[in-house]
């Protein structure tokens, strides 16, 4: 490992290795959730437990292996503006671009659930960063409220849902070559990109914060990005709404959770500004969704949200170093 640090040295090698890192983490995540999906159809799990489950949980493997190789190398600003970030331009970047291609209308469930933990997520967050970081007694709470999330979600949708349709879509060698090829391409890639970023911010002296709030924020929240654009090319963009506050949700209360249990995530130079953004957008997406007939996030709503976020970004890439 010392020997690859040393070729970070070089600049190319360094760019490269960053682009390689997000590559090896989507991608990886990408196999993990198809393998055990189909390992689990096998199994007789149903589609709607495999969706609350394997899916939602492989989403969030980007951000969650870069948290666990950052607080294992004592990178924890790294670890915080990871989500921070990635929730961040979830909701102003990737809900406001997609609203901006195609209006996203938002189902019965994000209103009554979704929009409301979304922003409760971002609220905890923002206590907790007044209080001057997340302690371990704080990443339980956010843990524990997660299973009752889960827990809830899972008992619902099981009542509003009986049919089984699973498909096995490949052979089980493959579904297995597909986990392992998966684990593998998130552990690289999550080394790859947290090296990458340290290094990036030693050298060019800049913070890990800043680091982890655009360039790697931005990488881990690819798949979303992806998922939601393409959607609303396809005039499909409802789903944008529940992946977008799927992924905060996830992110925050059980990426961050984990993370600080593992390790105290201590403040860092702007951890309120950030933690006021992420609260922010959820809270204005609520607003959105209840001031019109079509509860809808509506084009001019997306303009605003990209707005704010641009100001936002030149703010505190000018104001924090």
């Amino acid at each position: 490992m010392e020997q690859f640090v040393e070729l970070l040295n070089n600049p190319w090698i360094l760019v490269a290795s960053l682009i390689l890192g997000l590559i090896a983490l989507v991608k990886g995540a990408d196999w993990l959730v198809d393998g055990a999906s189909d390992v689990a159809k096998r199994l007789g799990v149903s589609d709607l437990v495999i969706g609350l489950t394997i899916v939602a949980f492989g989403t969030s493997m980007p951000e969650f292996v870069v948290n666990m190789v950052s607080v294992h190398d004592g990178a924890t600003d790294l670890a915080m503006t990871n989500i921070l970030g990635s929730n961040i331009i979830n909701v102003f970047v990737i809900l406001g671009l997609t609203a901006v291609v195609y209006p996203v209308v938002s189902q019965r469930s994000s209103q009554v659930l979704d929009i409301p933990m979304a922003t409760l997520a971002g609220v905890l967050v923002l206590l907790f960063a007044w209080g001057g970081g997340i302690s371990r007694w704080e990443a339980l709470i956010l843990v524990l409220i997660f299973v009752g999330y889960m827990s809830f979600t899972f008992v619902k949708s099981k009542k509003s849902k009986t049919e089984n349709e699973s498909i096995v879509k490949m052979s089980l060698p493959l579904s297995i070559l597909c986990i392992l090829g998966g684990l593998a391409g998130l552990t690289v890639g999550g080394e790859l990109i947290v090296k990458s970023a340290v290094k990036i911010a030693t050298d060019f002296g800049v913070s890990q914060a800043v680091i982890g709030l655009t360039i790697v924020a931005l990488g881990t929240s690819l798949p979303e990005l992806a998922t939601s654009v393409v959607a609303a090319t396809k005039k499909n963009s409802d789903i944008a709404l529940g992946n977008v506050l799927g992924s905060n949700i996830f992110n925050v209360f059980f990426v961050l959770g984990v993370s600080g249990l593992v390790h105290p995530l201590p403040s860092y130079d702007g951890f309120v500004l950030d933690s006021i953004m992420a609260a922010l957008g959820c809270m204005l997406v609520w607003v959105f969704v209840e001031t019109n007939k079509q509860k809808a996030v509506k084009r001019y709503a997306g303009i605003v949200l990209l707005v704010v976020y641009a100001a936002y970004l030149t703010y505190r890439l000018v104001g924090v170093s």
